[in-house]
């Protein structure tokens, strides 16, 4: 047994060396792909900046001189201002918002001033200081946007609501999905913002939106009829079994014997009137809550926060000219020399 012992170990240490052998040369293959990569990533960059480096005098002269002529570009740019206004719709005039939203912005690349001004009620001079508008969601609660996602899971089948996460549905909502509306307005006025809200007024109220009031008010008014007949029959009930009270208080104690020396008292009817007490106040709780509902979208909109009486200055890294014009020539400098050698390559070749 010992000899067979011993005729197995040198197999097994050849085996071992195969092992170790096919790894060394495995290590060696992916060090060698390294340093390739490495050398090809080394060269590919030597070879992409020679042409600066060759041409390096040209490169900085054009750079400086964009940068003197975007910082002069910026001297005689006149600012932007912008304002925000935020706004909470009721019976979906919200598309109607976001509809004419895209509208003013049509007609102020159009430079129609005039429609602007009539819009607006503003003259068609500041009607011409306009710049745009942007529609955002506004200020949104974590637990309003659980609700959202709870309710839109219940929405669509079960199966393809697992696969889809919080994340992804807040990511990819479509902005019409919220409550709060941020409307921001770009001007070259900063005075201009606060007069901007006459014509905003306007666009919450069209026939849809009407007719959605019409139904909700409508339907509040059923419910509110509902609710009184059964408040009515309550007080009745309420009545009578005062009555019946009074009646049996009013009785006097019938007597046995000469003298009434042994009373006999009659029992009392069973009433409900605690129940009916807080059957009263429950309907009367729901009263109130149609009647608040009914005052608090009384309107088409509320603007939780106006625009500013003076715009700020916006501020973007594409107005920046003092930097994006040294890019920009740069980025032109590169395609002119890829193009001048692409063109004598096709002319030397045979």
């Amino acid at each position: 047994m010992s000899e067979n012992l011993k005729q197995n170990n040198p197999n097994e240490e050849v085996d071992l060396g195969h092992v170790f052998n096919a790894i060394a040369r495995l290590f060696e293959k992916l060090f060698a792909l390294i340093v390739r990569i490495v050398k090809t990533l080394f060269s590919a960059t030597i070879y992409a900046l020679k042409p600066i480096v060759n041409n390096f005098k040209l490169v900085a002269i054009v750079v400086m001189l964009s940068a003197i002529a975007g910082y002069i570009s910026e001297q005689f740019q006149k600012p932007v201002y912008y304002s925000d206004m935020l706004v909470k719709p009721y019976f979906d005039s919200k598309y109607q918002l976001d509809n004419n939203v895209n509208y003013f912005n049509a007609l102020i690349r159009s430079k129609n001033v005039k429609v602007l001004s009539e819009i607006f009620e503003i003259d068609t001079v500041s009607a011409g200081h306009l710049r745009g508008f942007e529609m955002h969601i506004g200020p949104e609660t974590q637990n309003y946007l659980l609700q959202q996602y709870d309710n839109y899971r219940k929405s669509i089948d079960s199966t393809l609501a697992a696969e889809i996460s919080y994340e992804d549905y807040i990511e990819n909502r479509d902005i019409l999905a919220g409550s709060v509306f941020s409307i921001v307005a770009k001007a070259k006025s900063n005075d201009i913002f606060p007069s901007l809200e006459k014509g905003f007024v306007k666009t919450f109220e069209n026939e849809y939106s009407q007719k959605l009031k019409r139904v909700r008010d409508s339907t509040i008014l059923i419910r509110k009829a509902s609710f009184q007949r059964e408040l009515r029959r309550v007080d009745s009930l309420q009545n009578v079994y005062l009555n019946i009270l009074e009646k049996e208080s009013d009785k006097e104690n019938l007597t046995i014997g000469a003298g009434g020396i042994f009373p006999v008292t009659q029992e009392r009817s069973n009433t409900r009137e605690y129940e009916l007490f807080k059957e009263e106040l429950e309907i009367r709780n729901r009263l109130r809550i149609l009647d608040e509902k009914m005052i608090e979208e009384s309107d088409f909109y509320d603007i939780l926060s106006g625009f500013e009486e003076v715009g700020s200055i916006e501020s973007s890294i594409w107005k920046k000219h003092t930097l994006i014009f040294p890019i920009v020539s740069f980025m032109l400098l590169i395609v002119v020399y890829i193009a001048y050698r692409v063109f004598n390559y096709i002319k030397k070749y045979e």
